[in-house]
C-alpha cells in the first residue's frame, strides 16, 4: 500500500461514448475507493487504537472532576425529573446550556449506573466515533487510505480530545455532531455532482434545464445533526452559518463547472428554498432536544407567562416561555466575565499556552517523598504547534490550486476558534476549541500529503517526502506518550510531573 498524497482522488476512466468531456466527467465523478475492504479494515484498526486509549482506566480518577460536578449531576436529574433539578427548591434549576449533551451523558448513567463509568462512557463513545469519522472523511477528501489513517491516529493522540473523551463534559458531543454534519455535506456535494453527471450523460443541455429532482438526504441529515449540535451548545451556530455558505458556494461552482448561463443566479434561485429548509430542520431538531422541558411543568421558566399573570396558550405559550428562557441565558453568557485561574483567550488556544487542570492530588503514594497525580486538559504540544504551519500551508494550497477542500477545512477550523474573538471580555477556556480539532488535524494531514508529493512525483521525491511525514507523526506519537500520565491522572514523582510542565507557570 503506497502513501498517496493529496491529489484529486482517482476517478474511473471516462467512457469514450459518453457525451460529457473527459475532464468534466472526471471532476463530477464521485470518489470510489480502490479497495473498500482494506479501507474499512484500517479505519477499524485506527478506531480500535483510539478506543483502547479512551476506555482503559476510564473510571480513574474517582469521583466527579472539574465540571462533571455540573453535567454528570444534571444528567442524573434529567433521568429522574425530565429536567435539570434544584434540590433546594424542588423545582427545575437554571442552566446555561441546552439539554442534549446532558441527555447523552444520561444515557450512559441509565445503562451503567450513576458512577464514574456510567457518566463518562458516553463521552468515550462519542470520542471513538469521531475517530472513525475523521479517518473516513480524510480518506475521502484525500483519496488516500494512508492519510485517512494518519488523520485518525492524530486525533486519537491529541491530549485535548483524549481528556474530553474521558470526562463527562459537553464539548465532545458538540464536536461529534458538527464533524458528522460536515461529513454529510461532503457526501451531499458528491451526490449533487453525480446527479448532474448522470443528466449530462443522458444529453441534458445545462443552459436550458436542470437535472431531475433528487431528494437531498445527506443535506437533511446534516441539518438534523446541526440542530443536535445546537442542542449541546449554542456555539454550533457559527458552524451552521459556514454550512449554509458551503452549500451555496458548492452549488454555484457546480453550475459554473457544467456551463449554466447564470451560475450564481441559478444557484440562488434553486437553493434558496433548501437553505431555508436547512435552517427550519435545524431549528425543529433543536426544539426537539428540549422535549423534557416541554413535557413537564417543572422546567425553569416553563410557565413564565402564567407566573407573570399573562395568558399562556397551549403551544405558543410554551414557545414564548422558552424564548424568554433563551434571552435570559444569552444575557448570562454575555455577562460571563468572572476571572478564573484557567481562563484563556482564543489566540492562546492554538499555541497551547493555557491548559485547564481537571484533577490534581498530591495525596498519593509513588514511593518518593513528593508525588502527584493530575489530569491536565492540554493538546499534545507538538501536534498543536504543528497546526500553525499546517494552516499556512493549507491557505497556500487553496490559493495556488483553488481547491475546495482547502477552503472547507480552513473554514471549519476558523468557525471553531475565530468567532470567540468577538467576545474579548468573556471568560473562556481552551476546551472551547475542541470542535476545531478534527479540522486542524485535517489541515495537518493535507500538509503531510503535500510533503509526500503527488502520485506523479519521482520515486525518490515520494520516498523522501514519506520519510519526513512519517518522522513528524512519530515525533507527535512520542510527545503524546510522554504526556500520557498527565492526561490520565497517573501517579508519578513530583520531579517527573514537573519535567512535563514545559511552559512553567502557564501550564500550572
Amino acid at each position: 500500500m503506497s502513501a498517496a498524497a493529496v491529489d484529486a482522488p482517482v476517478r474511473p476512466p471516462a467512457d469514450p461514448t459518453d457525451p460529457v468531456p473527459a475532464r468534466l466527467r472526471a471532476r463530477l465523478s464521485p470518489w470510489r475507493p480502490t479497495n473498500r475492504l482494506q479501507g474499512w479494515l484500517i479505519a477499524g484498526l485506527v478506531t480500535a487504537f483510539g478506543a483502547a486509549l479512551r476506555l482503559v482506566g476510564l473510571t480513574h480518577p474517582k469521583g466527579l472532576i472539574f465540571d462533571e460536578v455540573y453535567y454528570a449531576q444534571d444528567a442524573k436529574q434529567l433521568l429522574d425529573h425530565g429536567v435539570e433539578w434544584d434540590v433546594e427548591t424542588a423545582n427545575g434549576s437554571y442552566v446555561a446550556h441546552p439539554p442534549l449533551g446532558k441527555w447523552c451523558i444520561a444515557l450512559g448513567e441509565w445503562l451503567f449506573g450513576y458512577d464514574e463509568f456510567g457518566w463518562r462512557i458516553s463521552s468515550a463513545v462519542a470520542g471513538i466515533i469521531s475517530i472513525l469519522l475523521i479517518t473516513l472523511l480524510a480518506r475521502r477528501l484525500t483519496g488516500s487510505t494512508v492519510l485517512g489513517a494518519v488523520a485518525g491516529l492524530l486525533v486519537s493522540m491529541d491530549g485535548m480530545h483524549l481528556v474530553l473523551s474521558r470526562t463527562a463534559l459537553l464539548d465532545i458531543f458538540l464536536m461529534l455532531f458538527l464533524l458528522a454534519a460536515f461529513y454529510c455535506l461532503v457526501l451531499d456535494r458528491e451526490s449533487r455532482r453525480s446527479r448532474w453527471l448522470a443528466a449530462l450523460s443522458s444529453g441534458l443541455d445545462p443552459t436550458k434545464k436542470s437535472p431531475p429532482f433528487q431528494f437531498p438526504w445527506w443535506r437533511v441529515a446534516a441539518a438534523v445533526l446541526s440542530g443536535c449540535a445546537m442542542g449541546v451548545k449554542w456555539s454550533a451556530l457559527w458552524f451552521i452559518i459556514l454550512f449554509l455558505i458551503l452549500i451555496f458556494v458548492w452549488e454555484w461552482q457546480l453550475r459554473r463547472l457544467v456551463g449554466t448561463r447564470t451560475p450564481i443566479l441559478d444557484a440562488l434561485v434553486t437553493e434558496i428554498g433548501w437553505l431555508f429548509t436547512f435552517g427550519i430542520v435545524s431549528i425543529l431538531t433543536y426544539l426537539a432536544t428540549w422535549t423534557g422541558w416541554f413535557a413537564t411543568d417543572n422546567g425553569y421558566f416553563r410557565h413564565w407567562l402564567a407566573d407573570s399573570g399573562s395568558s399562556e396558550p397551549p403551544v405558543l405559550g410554551a414557545l414564548v416561555n422558552l424564548w424568554h428562557y433563551h434571552t435570559d441565558v444569552l444575557s448570562f453568557h454575555d455577562g460571563l466575565s468572572s476571572p478564573h485561574t484557567y481562563q484563556s483567550w482564543p489566540w492562546q488556544w492554538i499555541l497551547d499556552i493555557r491548559p485547564v487542570v481537571f484533577f490534581w492530588s498530591s495525596d498519593v503514594d509513588c514511593g518518593a517523598p513528593e508525588c502527584a497525580s493530575e489530569v491536565l486538559l492540554l493538546g499534545t504540544p507538538l501536534l498543536w504547534w504543528a497546526f500553525i504551519p499546517a494552516l499556512i500551508a493549507l491557505v497556500w494550497w487553496g490559493l495556488s490550486n483553488r481547491d475546495w477542500r482547502a477552503w472547507a477545512i480552513f473554514g471549519a477550523a476558523f468557525a471553531g476558534i475565530a468567532p470567540w474573538l468577538l467576545y474579548p471580555d468573556r471568560t473562556m477556556f481552551s476546551f472551547y476549541a475542541l470542535p476545531a480539532v478534527p479540522f486542524l488535524v485535517l489541515a495537518l494531514t493535507v500538509t503531510l500529503g503535500l510533503i509526500i508529493g503527488p502520485r506523479t512525483a519521482t520515486p525518490e521525491r515520494r520516498l523522501s517526502g514519506s520519510l519526513i511525514a512519517a518522522g513528524i507523526v512519530i515525533l507527535i506519537a512520542l510527545c503524546f506518550a510522554y504526556f500520557w500520565p498527565l492526561y490520565t491522572g497517573q501517579i508519578m514523582t513530583n520531579d517527573d510531573w514537573h519535567a512535563r510542565i514545559w511552559l512553567e507557570d502557564r501550564w500550572i
